[in-house]
């Protein structure tokens, strides 16, 4: 019985009689596992003795029998063991890939096209709409920096003026020549002595004057409301020096001054009430009333007709208790008058202390030395001045103080712009901050329309 090697030799290429080809069996292993290493022939001229030969050869032979049976039991197929081999890498030149950003874009294409044309539409018209809001508001500022600029330029101001637009759409109000309305407000506007801390002013209805889509050349506003305010601070600073006086509010249509004012080489107390009128339909003046000088502890001067020079309570109050004071006043008939005392009873009250101090310590004598008016003593008898306690030097001072002058120092009055016509002033009141006035008005042209109304 023949064994199963030789059985199944015909399979392997075995020839009839037994015999091995030892190269075909290394080509066939090669085939079937590419990573295992084929034994290579001994060159010639190798070193390596026939005896070694001899026993590897039946040792190979021994091996090889088992493995090529193993692998004809488990795939005969010559075909599937070529599928087994591993294929050789590819060149990336020789084979290109699909780019990923051209499948990343067919890839956004595809998911675009899933969205609903709705959808598309809605969105197309929402990024549309957000570009026209942004061209008109753009077109709107810009609008508004021009009138700011021309504003200033026309004006003279000193500050560039606010100008906000109203309305929307924008670009429709331009294309029709109108304007729904506008926003001014002008700081720090000169009016006179005096600057106006704040002008506003709301313009409606306004026509544009100018072929578009040239410039703008003028407008004219159908009606204009608005206010002034001409603060305290402002007058403090522009009105205070060099007497260094500050307003406030006294009441709606009077404001207080009170200051400070070198006389004589002292400081002299200036107060004075300033009320407040319309000067016509465009201005504001004040009357002056109340004006004193004041040396504190001493005197108060009034000027005016007639001039009062008067004692402090508590100059008085000292002159009641010191005889020598006393007579100094009682000695000038007319002082001596003023107080309630009668010729016959000077002479002994000079002379005899019991009897000056009858007359110093009667009721109310005290109020009638506040009220004399010792205005003529700076003149006829200033030693008496200088006795009672009061610089004779200073009253001349105080006395040659106009009262004219002393008003100009705390009076004020202001205009508007002479190159804003068409704008009156109403309801003028005086307020914590300032004195405001109504801004009303019509027909106000600005530009070329002003000049064809000139």
């Amino acid at each position: 019985m023949r064994s199963p090697t030789r059985m199944f030799s015909p399979l392997f290429g075995h020839s009839p009689h037994g015999t091995r080809d030892p190269e075909r069996e290394v080509d066939q292993k090669s085939e079937r596992d590419p990573e295992r290493e084929v034994p290579r022939e001994p060159e010639a001229g190798s070193e390596q003795e026939p005896e070694q030969e001899r026993h590897s050869e039946p040792e190979q032979e021994q091996h090889s029998e088992p493995e090529q049976e193993q692998h004809s039991e488990q795939d005969p197929d010559p075909e599937r063991e070529q599928e087994r081999q591993p294929k050789p890498e590819s060149d990336p030149q020789s084979d290109p890939q699909p780019e990923p950003e051209r499948a990343g874009r067919r890839g956004g294409r595809g998911r675009l096209g899933r969205v609903p044309l709705t959808t598309k539409v809605v969105a197309g018209l929402l990024v549309g709409a957000t570009l026209l809001v942004v061209a008109d508001r753009c077109a709107a500022m810009y609008a508004e920096k021009r009138a700011e600029q021309t504003l200033r330029d026309k004006l003279g101001l000193a500050a560039t003026p606010d100008v906000h637009i109203h309305g929307f759409p924008f670009l429709t109000q331009l294309l029709g020549k109108r304007l729904d309305g506008v926003d001014v407000t002008v700081p720090d506007a000169p009016a006179g002595r005096v600057t106006l801390a704040e002008v506003r002013a709301e313009a409606t209805d306004i026509r544009l004057d100018g072929d578009l889509p040239l410039p703008v050349d003028g407008a004219r506003a159908a009606r204009v409301n608005g206010d002034v305010l001409l603060a305290f601070d402002d007058l403090d600073r522009e009105l205070g020096t060099p007497a260094q006086v500050r307003f406030r509010a006294l009441d709606r249509q009077s404001v207080r001054a009170d200051g400070e004012l070198p006389v004589a080489g002292r400081v002299v107390r200036i107060h004075a009430v300033a009320h407040i009128r319309r000067d016509g339909d465009r201005g504001v003046t004040t009357s002056v009333s109340g004006m004193r000088l004041d040396v504190p502890g001493i005197a108060t001067y009034r000027p005016g007709r007639p001039a009062r020079l008067r004692l402090h309570p508590q100059a008085a109050e000292k002159i009641s208790h010191d005889k020598s004071k006393a007579r100094a006043l009682l000695a000038v008939p007319s002082v001596a008058r003023q107080l309630g005392v009668a010729p016959e009873d000077t002479g002994p009250a000079m002379r005899d202390d019991k009897r000056l101090s009858r007359i110093t310590g009667r009721p109310g004598f005290k109020e009638k030395l506040m009220r004399a008016n010792l205005v003529d003593l700076v003149a006829d008898r200033p030693e008496a001045l200088e006795r009672v306690g009061v610089d004779p030097v200073l009253a001349r001072a105080l006395v040659r103080l106009r009262a004219q002058d002393l008003s100009e120092r705390v009076a004020f009055s202001f205009q508007l712009p002479k190159q804003v016509k068409g704008l009156r002033l109403r309801n003028i009141t005086v307020e914590r901050d300032g004195i405001r006035a109504d801004l009303t008005g019509s027909g106000l042209a600005v530009g070329t329309a002003r000049r064809a109304d000139g």
